[in-house]
């Protein structure tokens, strides 16, 4: 089973918030193949270079479209020429299998960067017999997020005028890119099953909902993996101290340091709140910026690190400033200090409006640091609400989506906290779940044949 991963990210090489297409080159020095395809973009042909990394990872090299300080857009907004970049990487694909001469029995798209690959198939490409026994998988990782262009750019897709059609890619008056293969894939997927099941609805749905439900039978939810060689407690090279799930006293140290690194007089007594992702509304930054005075005023400490919107940068940053010594934000993405925020904090704090899987809490299992979660998508599939009677549970879970119902999660989990024979307890609990890619992975392994029987 020949298996292509198209994806306009992945760890280690590029990922939203971390390491961008223009320091690929220099942080791993992948090698030029020699090959070069010739990729149609509207009325003119590009030529892609075509580079690697060992003999299974590729990248598209063209400087226009990907020598960038960010994936997608900036802080103001999403680049411009977005729709000319992805057309040119979802027809750069399938130009590079045949150059490469790599014939695969699936291609797995990601999200509405490779969402035209589907279509190319089964339209432009479907008379060439190179793909004949190509089956396509696409996953939504964050139906927010469509691909949505002015109908101008229809052109450059390469695409019949015809497909420009609410049958088709069109979508409230603009093509998306997504739509497109939701509408054309053999399979769909989302990153959790119970975010699978709440994109049939309109609340989650974002006008798609309806495509998606057409589709039903054709959609199954594989929650995400974390990666168990880089987040594991007794190995991390970033934080203070290594610790286990059968010993877990070196969680104290990691507190200690990471306080020291944040505030001027820390109180390791206190609990420590901690906050790593994207700075968006979609992760209840709005319900966090509400519940500041609530949050200051038990004594905890707030640490929060991300990237995203402008308007969040700025009211964080005045928030930090105001409250310093109880609030640390740093804006930007540093690898270090995000394994001892994970590390280090007592509870991990994600009162997402929803989330399709979510990593931050798995991550944050591993280490022991008790998520304090919203009840949507992938947090209700990885998180348990605790049980004092008997002792159960992983986490805390709250489902209104305001300020009282997480400010009352918070209290449930600090009251639980200062019993620290229970919060240990806690602790162990949530280190030893399996987020590990290995179910998933078979999970994938299946769906795969199932969508190559598709093809004989």
């Amino acid at each position: 089973m020949k298996i292509l991963i198209a994806t306009p990210e992945a760890v280690p090489f590029a990922k939203t918030g971390g390491l961008v297409y223009k320091r690929v080159k220099e942080a791993f020095n992948p090698k030029n193949t020699g090959v070069k395809v010739k990729v149609p973009v509207g009325n003119q042909n590009f030529t892609g270079k075509i580079y690697s990394k060992g003999t299974s990872v590729y990248f598209i090299k063209r400087d226009e479209f990907f020598d960038r300080e960010d994936l997608y857009g900036t802080p103001q907004g999403d680049y411009a020429d977005n729709a000319a970049r992805f057309i040119f990487f979802s027809r750069g694909i399938l130009e590079a299998c045949k150059a490469l001469k790599i014939k695969p029995d699936i291609i797995h798209c990601h999200d509405w960067q490779t969402g035209l690959v589907p279509l190319y198939l089964k339209t432009i490409y479907k008379p060439d017999k190179f793909f004949n026994k190509t089956s396509t998988v696409i996953t939504v990782h964050n139906l927010g997020y469509q691909g949505l262009f002015s109908p101008s750019e229809m052109p450059l897709t390469g695409l019949d005028r015809a497909l420009f059609n609410p049958e088709g890619i069109e979508f409230y008056g603009k093509i998306n890119f997504l739509k497109a293969g939701l509408i054309s894939a053999d399979l769909i997927t989302a990153v959790s099953d119970n975010y699978s099941k709440e994109i049939l609805n309109k609340e989650y749905g974002f006008g798609l909902e309806g495509v998606l439900k057409k589709r039903s039978a054709s959609l199954s939810g594989i929650i995400n993996g974390i990666d168990y060689g880089e987040w594991n407690p007794k190995t991390d090279i970033f934080i203070a101290k290594k610790y286990s799930d059968s010993d877990i006293a070196g969680k104290r140290e990691c507190k200690q340091q990471l306080l020291k690194d944040c505030f001027i007089k820390p109180n390791a007594e206190m609990p420590v709140v901690g906050m790593v992702g994207r700075l968006s509304s979609q992760k209840g930054l709005d319900l966090v910026l509400e519940s500041i005075e609530g949050i200051v005023s038990t004594g905890a400490y707030l640490i929060i690190i991300g990237k995203g919107d402008e308007m969040f940068h700025k009211r964080l940053s005045e928030t930090a400033e105001k409250y310093k010594g109880n609030i640390h934000v740093k804006i930007g993405f540093n690898d270090a200090l995000a394994h001892k925020i994970y590390a280090g904090s007592d509870i991990f704090l994600m009162p997402s409006k929803y989330e399709p899987c979510g990593l931050g809490q798995m991550i944050a299992m591993r280490y022991g640091t008790i998520p304090v979660v919203r009840k949507t998508g992938g947090l209700a599939d990885t998180v348990s609400d605790y049980e004092p009677l008997i002792g159960a549970g992983t986490g805390f879970l709250f489902e209104d989506y305001n300020r009282s119902a997480l400010q009352d999660c918070l209290k449930r989990a600090m009251c639980v906290y200062v019993d620290k024979p229970r919060w240990q307890n806690l602790i162990r609990n949530a280190m030893k779940m399996d987020f590990s890619w290995n179910a998933s992975a078979k999970k994938y392994v299946n769906l795969f044949r199932k969508a190559i029987k598709m093809k004989q």
